[in-house]
């Protein structure tokens, strides 16, 4: 609809000319109301001599017809009066920073109320009104000045793409907070995505999988699969400004993905944070005068313990590893010893069924890390934003000196060559595809919602593509840093030990609580060295730790706007509720028997239904919403539309490659165990359960919305793959575009 037609509605009128008029005047002014703040006020007695630049008057399109005549009339006026002067607008121009959907670091518009200079003889008064030739929905209404001047009032409000359908209960806030600066924002989301699995995971599947050929695919899974994902996600939270819950009003049908999403990062928060309270267990105990885990003279240590690393115990000449129950090599080190019966309490616990109480050291350093999560959340992104600073930048100094002071030590030069040889015969292996596939997805984090909640309180034309490139590549460059890092120190272990180093290479926690605090405890300084370490893990950690719950608190405060709007500090009461709900959940694992349902958490809280999470999300945006319309919003953030190759990675290679994951994991499934103990099979079936509770309600929401939407199955159908904004125009016209063969096959 033009603008035209829009205005040639308007029931204008001029004011005491008829009795008509008059109670016009009277009806209106019973009905009056308070303005809103980009309310165009425009008060006229003869005519108007200026305007500002990026406004048009409607007049002219009003009165069009009679512009020679009132050319006339003012020529006859300026004769018979010369030293009246014509009333004078001021007009303060609309602001660069507009962007046409009044997002809340837009500066709204605002035109000023004339003001009468002097009263002219003849008292008829003509309408003016003035405003932007934008989408907007109008109000006309009838206000008087302090000095009894009447005029008509303009209300504008912009019609954006998230609209909201009057039925709809969430309503898009346009005084949604947003980062303090685009810098608080890109550290926010690197330092989400570099997290303990850059440190434990990527450098071992590194050397596992052929060293340096393990890189041809972890680059191509990169640059197909998870960037694409990655960037779509920006684009979806920059774009509608809502968490990830609230912003399927694109497409309802797929409401359940937010959901999902949710349930994924909470179910992560209940084991993640275990992890960095364990970190800070190690870095207390790491002021001790010797470090606990040096030496087997312990009340904890067992008759299996070896001290490999003290001097002179071990060959310096390699010596290849025999196994059987007499060598060293199937002896427990010091620092496993301290971590599983010191730290953990293993030996209380025979397994699931036996769970025992939780251990109040550990209690402590878990309510200590809830308290700084609380902290860095309860006033949303001003307060997380400035946490990130020391989080997402800490590790990379402690990274650097460490890796300093590795590559002075004996064996570290083995131990990269280790890390980097490349064994292009792996290459064959499926199992080294799938690695690299699952290690990218879960390094970048697309499907949590996490980059959605995060980007939903960015400036609307913030350059989200440039922060995709950027936080991708400090991403991977984390990963292939790190592994030099820890790959020194098992360099050291293997030449103090006498060892191949495959004997000491490892990944996961036995990586970071075993083998790299050995590794340190030997170093002159060692007290040094191990509070530097471990001070990094818990920098890693928290600000994951911190996006995974700013997820589940940004979800549904977004999707429930309405019922935490009226009531008083409502961020900070809910951010408290999650907070206790998490770490209540969270204390079975720091029970004797904890590190269990660590490890079933582990397994099934992130695992297949993250990667569906992500595989709707994928099929929702680039084949329902579809990716003509999508390219449209990219333009309108960012001033171009993407390229062929996000397109048809969007439509085509990114699902194709989350659904060859999913399907091999679910056709080779391993047996679930940790170290020797074997989980039940009523342990397998309540961890398929967890995973399953989240998958469920991508299902169950889509039979929900198709229920409650009216009319036939075909026309509910098409209400719930269509845009809530849309939805009118559909009840009236009975037009889907997305029925039709076009909105399919655009690519």
């Amino acid at each position: 609809m033009s603008s035209t037609n829009i205005y040639e509605n308007l029931p204008l009128k001029k004011l005491g000319e008829s009795e008509t008029s008059k109670n016009l005047i009277s009806e209106i002014k019973q009905k009056k109301r308070k303005s809103t703040p980009d309310i165009q006020k425009v008060s006229s007695q003869n005519n108007i001599s200026k305007k500002a630049k990026s406004s048009r008057s409607i007049s002219e399109m009003l009165f069009n017809r009679n512009d020679d005549k009132s050319d006339e009339n003012l020529s006859g006026r300026e004769k018979s009066n010369g030293e009246d002067s014509c009333q004078k607008i001021q007009s303060t121009p609309t602001s660069t920073l507009d962007d046409g959907y009044e997002s809340c670091n837009s500066t709204p518009l605002v035109s000023g109320r004339a003001k009468p200079t002097k009263q002219h003889s003849n008292q008829a008064t003509n309408l003016v009104l003035t405003c932007t030739l934008r989408k907007k929905d109008l109000h006309v209404q009838l206000e008087e000045d302090e000095k009894g001047y009447e005029s008509f009032v303009l209300s504008t409000s912009s019609s954006q793409a998230g609209e909201v359908d009057p039925d709809s209960p969430t309503v898009p806030d346009d005084a949604r907070e947003t980062w303090g600066s685009n810098a608080d924002f890109l550290l926010s989301i690197i330092g989400f995505a570099v997290d303990l699995a850059n440190v434990w995971r990527f450098p071992y599947l590194c050397y596992k999988n052929g060293g340096g050929a393990f890189l041809v695919p972890y680059t191509l899974m990169l640059v197909f699969g998870a960037v694409p994902l990655f960037y779509m996600e920006l684009i979806l939270g920059q774009f509608n400004r809502q968490g990830p819950i609230s912003l399927w009003r694109i497409c309802p049908l797929f409401k359940g993905v937010g959901f999902c999403a949710v349930l994924v990062a909470f179910y992560v928060s209940f084991y993640y944070n275990v992890i960095i309270a364990w970190a800070l267990y190690f870095l207390g105990t790491s002021f001790s005068p010797d470090l606990p885990w040096l030496h087997c003279n312990n009340t904890w240590n067992t008759e299996k313990c070896w001290e490999s690393m003290l001097p002179g115990t071990s060959n310096v000449t390699t010596r290849p590893p025999v196994f059987n129950d007499t060598t060293p090599t199937n002896r427990h080190t010091p620092a496993s010893e301290f971590f599983h019966r010191a730290v953990l309490e293993m030996q209380w616990s025979d397994g699931l069924h036996e769970m025992g109480y939780p251990k109040w050291q550990l209690v402590l350093c878990l309510m200590i890390v809830y308290v700084m999560l609380y902290i860095s959340l309860f006033k949303g992104v001003k307060s997380s934003g400035k946490v990130v600073w020391v989080t997402a930048t800490m590790p990379y100094v402690v990274l650097t000196i460490l890796l300093i002071r590795g590559l002075m030590l004996p064996g570290a030069a083995m131990g990269i060559s280790y890390y980097l040889k490349p064994e292009l015969s792996k290459l064959k292996e499926t199992q080294v595809w799938v690695d690299a596939a699952v290690q990218i997805f879960y390094s970048v984090g697309a499907g949590f919602g996490v980059h959605l909640s995060y980007a939903s309180y960015n400036t609307f034309h913030n350059n989200c593509f440039r922060d995709c490139i950027v936080t991708t590549a400090v991403n991977c460059f984390t990963s292939f840093f790190s592994g030099f890092v820890i790959f020194t120190y098992l360099g050291f272990m293997s030449y103090k030990q006498g060892v191949h180093i495959s004997t000491v290479a490892t990944e996961g926690p036995g990586l970071v609580f075993q083998v790299y605090p050995e590794a340190v405890a030997t170093l002159p300084g060692s007290h040094f060295w191990s509070m530097l370490f471990f001070f990094m893990l818990i920098m890693l950690g928290l600000d994951s730790a911190m996006g995974g719950l700013e997820c589940v608190i940004t979800g549904l405060m977004d999707e429930y706007s309405n019922f935490f709007k009226t009531r008083k500090h409502s961020r900070e009461i809910f951010t408290l509720g999650v907070i206790i709900v998490s770490f209540s959940v969270a204390l079975i694992n720091v029970t004797p028997g904890g590190i269990y349902t660590f490890n079933l958490f582990d397994t099934y809280s992130a695992g297949i239904s993250l990667l569906c999470s992500a595989l709707f999300e994928a099929i929702a945006v680039s084949w329902f919403y579809g990716l003509d319309r999508f390219s449209q919003d990219v333009e309108a953030m960012i001033g171009t539309r993407p390229g062929l190759y996000w397109r048809i990675c969007w439509k085509f290679v990114s699902p194709t490659f989350i659904i060859m994951v999913v399907l091999f994991g679910l056709l080779n499934p391993q047996p679930l165990k940790y170290n020797d103990y074997f989980y039940p099979k009523w342990a397998e079936w309540v961890g398929w359960s967890l995973a399953l509770s989240s998958i469920i309600m991508i299902p169950l929401v889509a039979v929900l919305q198709l229920i409650k939407a009216k009319g036939t199955f075909k026309e509910r159908l098409a209400i719930c793959i269509t845009p809530i904004e849309e939805h009118e125009e559909i009840r009236r016209s009975k037009l889907v575009s997305r029925f039709r063969a076009r909105h399919w096959l655009f690519v």
